[in-house]
């Protein structure tokens, strides 16, 4: 009753608001200033204005009406969900057996404006250059080009250049990968270091030579063993233009399985780096080895401010078409964009491969001879069997102009008279005599060209930005803007295929344990990050610093940094070396038990009632961590919470999303008589369960106990656990084990009751108040799902599939996929163990096979959590031979030959299912999500972890688990990929009903979009445990003695819910690196909304404010000092806006932002 008498005051309130609101309207109608008094005669124009008046006027009232029926509709939905029980406050079973909890019963509202509703997907069609209509006219044949086998032959007349010489920026550079076939140590002190070391002896030898450098993970490590002469030396270089940073990330990261926060981390690290020491701001991108290129990465580089880019590897066939349509430089708009603002200059390279003989020109036989460091003598040749000569008086002329062909062959696949050509390849330049080779030829090849004007060629040494630069003056355009004639192309470039049928789509999937431990440590950070921001502003705020373990931030640099080395694109690739992988491994361990120390000395002092009591003893942790790894390449253990009849244990647990959440949490405890309370002393339903330590083995000692919290957005929530004898709300699960005939049986521990029974065909069910899912008897794997508001029951059923590979010549390895044909089922000679558990909280089916087990769990809650089925995969194919595990959804949506993958995390990319291109082509990455959908439906996988994902018929989803390979497959890294390990991937299935043709589209928001950045958020930022609802939980070390705990709620207003805080990351001082400023980066993404999907009840408040954010009234107790927008990387400060100001951001935006908290 009392629930309804809250929602009739809230809901006459808003009425009243509406109402009052419309009188002011008609105030201003009639006291209209611009109106004449026309002694009655209304001129055509006031008639109009008054009849637009009264339309507004009718449109508001029908926006009223429907506010007051939502809420009608809360109000019926939390009273069917039994947020209103019968028996005031235990959890009863209603009589179609489902259960129905006590929950809190706020009502929850969904108010999105018309005007927020924009898919990610956008309006495609702004663009010149469409890459899905790129995909649907080529051929994808692979005839013989002749010396350009990819290609085709290139022809020029001689006088082309009469008028306007051809221009030539020779770019030298050195590839350098922070860990591949050795280790990012190993590969410093072998080669790196002494090709930094020549750079600073070698290029002031002669004021033309010029170089490029990508990686600061390298560069630091140098600069910080160098002297300052050395240092000096090469600031020196770089800000006198003879070497260019390029892009100046951490490193040159993948594109596909990075998510963008990753990707933006690593670019700020290295930005932040070169601010601090060189004092430059980079200006153009170059991305030569990443495996396919990413649209997600143009933007950033663009709210980077930077000017340009430069990419590699494409698709030979998309090279090809590029080259002879000359749009091989092109404006990377993103499809979400309706104008331009997003336009990006982006240069595409035309050949094989960024080493020497695949620059200079199409014929790689004649570039190979001018690659001087394979003179005769040398330790590599050239495999066409020319091999270079040394340039001299008697053979320059030959020299240079057989040079000179190549240079104008190539200058003919793009639009200018500039030509790039890059000098280099993978840590070259370690030798000061392979400097002299290099640059003594060339500028003699460049002197004789440049002294000869009847050649029409200005030949020199350059940068990447000198080439850029020249391109844009011979356009006459500003730099970075767009040239009169260049094409716009908007999608993206996977999959990448560098010959034959060799799709690079193995590595989407490949070492699923690093990619999905390279999530965990991610989210780790961005928590870290937060709470320690927060933490340290509140110190300051009650001048505290003094006693505040501020050192900690040398925790969140070495994190940081890990993190950005893993970005690297043979690192979160799964594409290194095993020893490589072992010290990558060893490296996101130890930082990610640094950040799990930063965040628990942060809720420590921030969950003080009265911060007098709060006392740091580095040696003395107040909070335990939620889990323990014993090795880098082992599964976490959860810490086990020993409850003491003498007193409470309390328990931290932490929200990193910034919406308040309602979800369900597990704990393991010693025993079954637990008794969970909220802080202000009530008691919460919990449900318990029996740890199992095989498919029919429970323990005795270890018990699961499950309840349902309510957490504050960004905050710390404490509860107490008590050991006290049973309480009416702890509920005992309901566990059967279905078993198939054989030996087994069940061994119950007093006192949680197991059934067994025999295994029937039929299917069986489970179900939660929004669910009921369907599972087959015999395999006990998902069949469909129906929802409770839809009487239909959609099949979505779960098959495990088996790729092997191909028998002969090129096998799939840990690049490649190359598989034998179609899978074939997953089969074995038992039929599994499947366990089946239901409860007041969540149910499960378990199915125990030979090389996973899956766990598919339902929460019983409103909102997100109850909605979404969680899936648990653990995977070990340790005992297989070039085997490759798939799990397949196969379903009744008809979704034709299209569905959809993320990019990054960050958008929506459509693919299609293409039967003129090989099985392999048609898989993408998916580092957060894909979805399938028809006009009713649409069924959504969010992942935890970067997997390879396609869909090969009408309706199906299917996902790579893990790869098991015995061979390399001759991309140098010269082994397979046998170091597998037990993994677990986790997903959440997401299915929604779309709805079409409302009039309102999106008045209430139909929010799937919600629901999807939710989920990914929970996948990605809740830290995840095996089978946990990602919130991190911390028990105290102490005991009841400990000073009283308050809940921590940092938000004072609600965040709009299309902004997600993408960081609250705490800038270093420019003294010391290793310590904080005041100042803290607020980095801020505003999503799309796609309101053509039916809204649920979310679980959460949600209003949208067109875009809107009030800085100051954000955080509670904390005064804004500044608020300076600046570029992403925070090395681009633009005007400080006042304190009270607004900020505001565009649908798809990502803002960066300077604030000053105390």
């Amino acid at each position: 009753m009392k629930l309804r008498k809250q929602v009739t005051v809230c809901g006459g309130a808003i009425f009243c608001v509406a109402v009052f609101s419309l009188y002011l309207m008609l105030d201003r109608v009639q006291h209209d200033p611009a109106r004449r008094q026309n002694g009655g005669n209304f001129p055509r124009s006031q008639i109009s204005v008054l009849q637009n008046r009264i339309e507004q006027l009718e449109q508001l009232l029908e926006e009223n009406h429907q506010i007051i029926s939502h809420i009608k509709d809360s109000v019926m939905e939390l009273t069917d969900t039994g947020a209103v029980s019968p028996s005031g406050h235990l959890p009863f079973r209603s009589a179609n057996g489902s259960w129905v909890l006590p929950f809190d019963g706020r009502p929850t509202f969904l108010a999105v404006k018309p005007q927020d509703c924009q898919s990610a997907l956008g309006s495609h069609g702004q663009a010149d250059v469409q890459m899905l209509d790129v995909y649907s006219i080529l051929k994808f044949d692979n005839p013989d080009g002749g010396v350009w086998k990819q290609g085709f032959e290139i022809t020029y007349e001689a006088d082309e250049w009469d008028n306007e010489p051809l221009q030539v920026f020779v770019v030298p550079h050195s590839h350098n990968d922070p860990g591949w076939i050795k280790t990012f140590d190993k590969y410093f002190t072998d080669q790196t270091q002494h090709i930094l070391n020549n750079i600073v002896v070698k290029l002031p030898e002669d004021p033309r030579r010029k170089f490029i450098w990508s990686e600061i993970s390298f560069f630091a490590k140098w600069w910080e063993t160098a002297d300052t002469y050395k240092q000096e030396a090469m600031r020196k270089l770089i800000l006198g233009g003879q070497l260019e940073i390029v892009t100046g990330g951490w490193v040159m990261t993948d594109e596909a399985n990075s998510h963008y926060f990753a990707m933006i981390d690593q670019l700020i690290e290295g930005h932040q780096w070169l601010e601090r020491n060189i004092g430059v701001t980079p200006r153009s991108g170059w991305a030569v080895d990443p495996f396919g290129h990413s649209a997600t990465m143009s933007y950033l580089l663009k709210k980077a401010n930077l000017t340009s880019m430069l990419i590699q590897r494409v698709h030979y066939s998309i090279k090809k078409h590029f080259a002879s349509t000359r749009s091989l430089e092109f404006m990377w708009r993103q499809a979400w964009d309706t104008g331009s603002k997003t336009d990006f200059f982006c240069h595409m390279m035309p050949f094989y491969s960024y080493d020497v003989p695949h620059t200079c020109g199409p014929d790689p036989k004649i570039c190979c001879q001018f690659d001087f460091k394979r003179l005769p003598g040398g330790r590599i040749n050239c495999p066409w069997k020319v091999p270079p000569k040394p340039v001299v008086e008697s053979n320059v002329a030959e020299r240079a102009n057989l040079l000179l062909d190549q240079y104008r062959k190539k200058s003919k696949l793009y639009r200018s008279k500039v030509l790039l050509v890059p000098l280099g390849d993978d840590f070259r330049y370690d030798k000061a005599l392979e400097w002299d080779q290099q640059f003594n030829n060339y500028q003699k090849l460049f002197d004789y060209m440049n002294s000869h004007p009847e050649l029409h060629v200005q030949a020199q040494f350059g940068t990447l930005t000198d080439y850029f630069s020249a391109v844009y003056k011979a356009k006459g355009v500003a730099q970075g803007s767009r040239p009169p004639d260049f094409p716009v192309l908007s999608g993206d470039f996977f999959a990448y295929a560098d010959r034959e049928d060799h799709y690079w789509t193995g590595y989407f999937t490949s070492r699923p344990f690093y990619k999905s431990l390279d999530r965990i440590l991610e989210s780790h950070l961005r928590g870290a990050e937060i709470l320690y921001s927060l933490a340290v502003a509140s110190a300051r705020h009650v001048g505290m610093e003094g006693r505040y373990p501020i050192s900690d931030y040398a925790l969140l640099v070495d994190a940081r940094q890990t993190v950005g080395l893993f970005q690297h694109h043979d690192a979160i690739t799964g594409t290194a070396k095993e020893n490589v992988v072992v010290d990558y491994g060893t490296r996101l361990l130890r930082s990610l038990i640094g950040l799990k120390r930063v965040i628990i000395n942060a809720a420590h002092f921030l969950v003080m009632k009265n911060k007098d009591f709060y006392r740091f003893y580095q040696t003395e942790p107040f909070l335990e961590t939620d889990d323990r790894r014993a090795t880098q390449d082992s599964l976490p253990q959860r810490t086990l919470i020993e409850l003491d009849p003498a007193g409470p244990r309390y328990l931290v647990l932490f929200n990193p999303i910034e919406q308040e959440r309602l979800c369900v949490v597990t704990v393991l405890v010693n025993t079954v008589r637990v008794r969970v309370l909220t802080e202000d002393g009530q008691t919460l339903p919990v449900q318990l369960s029996a740890q199992w330590s095989s498919a029919s083995q429970m323990s005795a000692e270890v018990f699961e106990a499950t309840f349902m919290v309510r957490l504050p957005a960004l905050g710390l929530a404490v509860f107490h656990l008590y050991d006290s004898a049973d309480s009416p709300l702890t509920l005992r699960s309901d566990t059967l084990l279905r078993l198939s005939g054989r030996g087994t049986s069940a061994r119950a521990l007093d006192p949680l009751p197991v059934r067994s029974q025999q295994a029937e065909p039929q299917t069986f069910f489970i179900s939660s108040q929004g669910l009921t899912l369907g599972f087959s008897g015999t395999t006990g794997l998902l069949e469909s799902i129906k929802r409770k508001d839809d009487p239909q029951e959609i099949k979505v059923q779960i098959q495990f599939m088996v790729y092997g590979t191909r028998p002969s010549k090129d096998k799939s390895g840990a690049y490649l996929f190359l598989p034998d044909g179609k899978a074939k089922p997953y089969n074995q000679k038992e039929p599994p163990v499947v366990r089946v558990v239901e409860g007041p909280l969540f149910s499960e089916v378990v199915a125990y096979y030979q090389h996973f087990q899956q766990t598919i769990r339902i929460h019983n809650v409103p909102g997100v959590d109850g909605l979404s089925i969680e899936i648990t995969t653990a995977v070990d194919i340790r005992d297989q031979t070039n085997k490759e595990l798939a799990m397949r959804l196969v379903t009744d949506i008809q979704s034709g030959d299209v569905f959809y993958t993320d990019l990054n995390g960050f958008q929506m990319q459509p693919r299609r299912h293409l039967m003129k291109l090989p099985l392999q082509a048609n898989f993408y990455p998916m580092p957060s999500q894909a979805y399938i959908q028809d006009s009713n439906n649409r069924l959504t996988l969010h992942t935890a972890q970067a997997l390879g994902v396609t869909s090969l018929e009408s309706g199906q989803l299917e996902v790579i688990m893990d790869r098991r390979l015995m061979q390399d497959d001759n991309r140098g890294l010269g082994q397979g990929l046998k170091d597998n390990k037990r993994t677990t991937n986790r997903f959440r299935l997401l299915l929604e009903r779309r709805s079409i043709g409302n009039m309102h589209e999106g008045l209430f928001a139909k929010l799937s979009s919600l629901f999807h950045s939710f989920l990914s958020k929970i996948l990605s930022d809740g830290v995840p445990k095996m089978m946990d609802s990602d919130t991190t939980s911390f028990p105290s070390i102490l005991n009841a003695a400990s000073p009283p705990l308050e809940t921590f709620a940092p938000l004072k207003s609600i965040l709009p819910c299309d902004f997600h805080l993408v960081n609250l990351r705490s800038i270093h001082s420019q003294k010391d690196p290793h310590s904080p400023s005041a100042y803290t980066a607020l980095i801020l993404h505003r999503l799309a909304l796609d309101c053509g999907l039916e809204a649920q009840n979310l679980g959460f408040n949600c209003t949208t404010s067109q875009g809107q954010l009030s800085v100051s009234g954000l955080f509670r107790t904390l005064d804004l000092q500044l608020l300076q927008p600046m570029s992403l990387t925070l090395m681009h400060p633009s005007t400080p806006l006042t304190n009270d100001s607004s900020i505001s951001l565009d649908p798809m935006e990502i803002s960066a932002f300077k604030l000053k908290l105390r």
